[in-house]
């Protein structure tokens, strides 16, 4: 596992503003998410980051070749920094979960961490594929990685890292086009 290495989220998508959940479906980004994606490749100019690891989703991917290309630094993907799978909710926005599976909000608030998708998976889950992208990215890269992934699966990241408890990780939020720099386990903002 890497002691220093920068994260970002994939920046603005189609469904973002149409408040669906994406899981492991996608959409494009918007230009405002590809706005965000050079934002963040001019930040991370000179930061010694010589690897980008992304998730095969397409959204984080575009997000990771802006930067990569801008910042010269080698692309790998890594299927272990996909988003948690949304199952049968993927795609839905709140309002056609609510219909489909009226319990739902209320089964999720009773246990976030260990509650699962309908056909997916849950933050309880999806820890271990955590781990194994962080030790994944550490060994693909010889210097400071850069993790380009999603929301849910990046708090988990930032939780391992940091040595955070479930509770903790789960209060954790990751704006499209805010950059974290996590140092032996101090985070910042960058």
């Amino acid at each position: 596992m890497p002691e220093h290495l920068f994260l970002v989220r994939h920046g603005q998508t189609r469904w973002n503003l149409d408040h669906r959940l994406h899981g492991q479906l996608d959409s494009p980004l918007t230009e405002d998410g590809i706005l965000q994606a050079q934002s963040v490749a001019a930040r991370l100019v000179d930061r010694g980051i010589t690897t980008v690891c992304s998730s095969p989703l397409g959204r984080a991917l575009r997000t990771a070749v802006i930067v990569a290309d801008r910042i010269g630094a080698d692309l790998v993907e890594v299927p272990e920094l996909a988003e948690l799978h949304h199952g049968e909710m993927a795609g839905l926005t709140w309002s056609e979960i609510d219909e489909r599976f009226p319990t739902a909000r209320e089964d999720r608030a009773e246990n976030r961490y260990g509650w699962a998708f309908p056909g997916g998976e849950s933050y309880a889950q999806a820890k271990g594929r955590a781990r194994r992208a962080l030790s994944v990215c550490g060994w693909a890269s010889s210097g400071i990685p850069l993790l380009a992934s999603h929301e849910m699966i990046g708090r988990l990241l930032r939780a391992e890292l940091r040595g955070l408890a479930p509770a903790s990780a789960l209060s954790l939020r990751h704006p499209q086009g805010v950059v974290f720099e996590i140092d032996s386990g101090i985070e910042r903002i960058v």
